[in-house]
């Protein structure tokens, strides 16, 4: 069913989206989590997305799937990492949102091939990841890839 008159103001979903959102990295930093907390991790970043959803561009759409693939992946759990993981680059490509975007799209999937033991796509997104990457201009976002792409296993 869905809502006919949204309850919540668009200002009202962009704190609580932004405020979900960090919350999730707050959790995914955590050396070692509890059941409860990985469960609220999850929770977390599908509310998050929901939000952004509700008020957000494609940009908002985007990095929110990609947090969604990297909470999956962290868990170990494979499939939904790739679907999450998969949003994120159509969504990238899509909309046009550039190579820093659509490059760690293609790390949320080698990531989430890693988890699954694809070894041959993992090899595969991580080439694509490197790749679109390099054209990345500002060296710093180009150098956070790369150091992320490192620790895909």
């Amino acid at each position: 069913m869905a809502l006919e008159e949204d309850p919540l103001s668009s200002t009202l979903h962009r704190k609580v989206g932004a405020a979900l959102f960090n919350r999730t990295w707050e959790l995914l930093d955590r050396p070692r989590r509890s059941r409860e907390e990985d469960e609220e991790m999850i929770h977390s970043a599908h509310a998050s997305r929901y939000h952004w959803g509700r008020v957000g561009r494609p940009v908002n759409f985007s990095i929110a799937e990609w947090q969604l693939a990297r909470v999956y992946a962290v868990l170990g759990r494979a499939e939904p990492a790739r679907f999450h993981a998969r949003r994120a680059l159509e969504v990238a490509q899509r909309a046009h949102l550039g190579r820093f975007y659509v490059a760690y799209a293609y790390e949320a999937l080698a990531r989430a091939e890693a988890v699954a033991r694809r070894r041959g796509l993992r090899a595969r997104y991580l080439k694509h990841a490197r790749t679109v990457g390099e054209g990345i201009r500002d060296a710093d976002d180009r150098r956070m890839l790369l150091e992320d792409l490192a620790t895909v296993q």
